[in-house]
């Protein structure tokens, strides 16, 4: 039987983790479960999955946990270093899914016991790739890609010779505005950003979908992870987002990866790596489909895909200052502070204020992460506030 954790598990991820961990209950012990604010759903699977410890990121919320967990033998716990303590418990596989920069330490303290690390928390590898890298190494631990499209890439690498990798094509669905007028794109409401047409998942990452972020994010965790030279990583809009990735090899080959926009694939595949088992997602009738599309993004649409490769020129902790900027900007979309097409403008700006301080020769340390993120923040709110102004 294994031990596992899931880090965000009330989370769309976290979820899809727990419902296939579920379908297979004598397989797996269930060590941590963290989560946020959503409580009764945190309790609500604590419980029935038998969990050694639940844990909320907010310290104000413990009580209410404890109420919740009344009388089920689960451990209650409360905080942003409970979350990390319970990531640090052994486990075989850990899942981390918590959303933003929040979960980098607690997944550096997942890979610090040597198990399997299924990485869905992008900003992990943005902030702090060769922190990740680095610590798993030392530890002999293993990470896993979950973002549908590196799972797809490592998939399509299995017994491939990664020196024969000519290009690697991440796919992007385009998100809620891709057929949008751009003169329109400013008047874009917070409602209509938060609706994905291929996609269930949660606000903010349905937001970044349509921003681009989110492919901006990800063209920089394919360049950490798998070691890909920046000019070699291509995106491409796919409206289907049945293909998820393509790997291209010097004799001209592509390698795609082609599975129903279901997380439960990459999850399963993570999960159970290094076999492949049945999963609960639709098989694809290509006759049904009929055919797939393809075409260029447009960088005057989608301008934080520019903004991701001066993060890979610029080096350092570009990633941080990049990512910091990025949450904060789409903070203040989500208040009203900012439109829609303003984020990117802030995202450079902050970038831009703080390229010095990214760019030398600090080591990449989670305290050195920690001190940037906050800096880069505060950057990013004052950029916003004149724009107010």
């Amino acid at each position: 039987m294994r031990r596992v954790s899931i880090l965000g598990a009330t989370g769309s991820i976290g979820q899809n983790t727990l419902d296939l961990i579920a379908r297979a209950p004598d397989d797996y012990s269930v060590v941590a479960l963290t989560g946020a604010g959503n409580i009764p759903q945190l309790a609500a699977d604590a419980r029935r999955l038998r969990a050694e410890i639940a844990v909320t990121a907010y310290e104000d919320r413990l009580e209410d946990l404890r109420a919740a967990l009344a009388g089920s033998g689960v451990e209650a716990a409360a905080g942003p270093q409970a979350v990390i303590e319970a990531a640090s418990r052994p486990a075989d596989w850990v899942m981390s899914a918590i959303v933003g920069a929040a979960g980098l330490a607690p997944g550096l303290a997942a890979l610090q016991q040597g198990g399997t690390l299924a990485l869905a928390n992008k900003e992990s590898l943005v902030c702090a790739g060769p922190l990740m890298l680095r610590t798993a190494r030392q530890h002999g631990a293993r990470i896993l890609p979950v973002d549908s499209e590196h799972s797809a890439i490592f998939q399509a690498l299995v017994g491939e010779d990664t020196a024969a990798v000519e290009r690697i094509v991440i796919t992007a669905s385009g998100g809620a505005f891709r057929d949008w007028p751009i003169e329109d794109l400013g008047h874009a409401t917070l409602d209509q950003a938060s609706s994905h047409p291929n996609w269930d998942m949660g606000q903010r990452i349905t937001i970044d979908s349509a921003s681009m972020f989110n492919k901006a994010m990800e063209i920089i965790e394919t360049w950490e992870f798998f070691g890909i030279d920046p000019a070699r990583i291509e995106v491409i809009v796919h409206p289907e987002s049945l293909i998820h990735a393509l790997v291209g090899f010097r004799d001209g080959a592509l390698m795609a990866h082609v599975g129903p926009p279901d997380m439960r694939h990459a999850i399963g595949y993570a999960l159970h790596w290094p076999e492949r088992r049945s999963l609960p997602v639709a098989r694809l009738d290509l006759a049904q489909i009929g055919g797939l599309t393809f075409r260029a993004p447009c960088d005057a649409r989608w301008p934080a895909l520019r903004l991701a490769r001066e993060v890979m020129m610029a080096g350092g902790l570009s990633g941080a200052v990049f990512n910091a900027a990025k949450e904060t900007a789409l903070d203040g979309f989500i208040a009203g502070r900012v439109g829609f097409t303003q984020m990117a403008p802030v995202v450079e700006e902050v970038l831009t204020r703080l390229s010095d301080t990214a760019r030398g020769a600090t080591e990449i340390t989670l305290d050195n992460v920690a001190r940037v993120d906050h800096l880069s923040r505060e950057t990013a709110s004052a950029v916003i506030a004149e724009k107010a102004g």
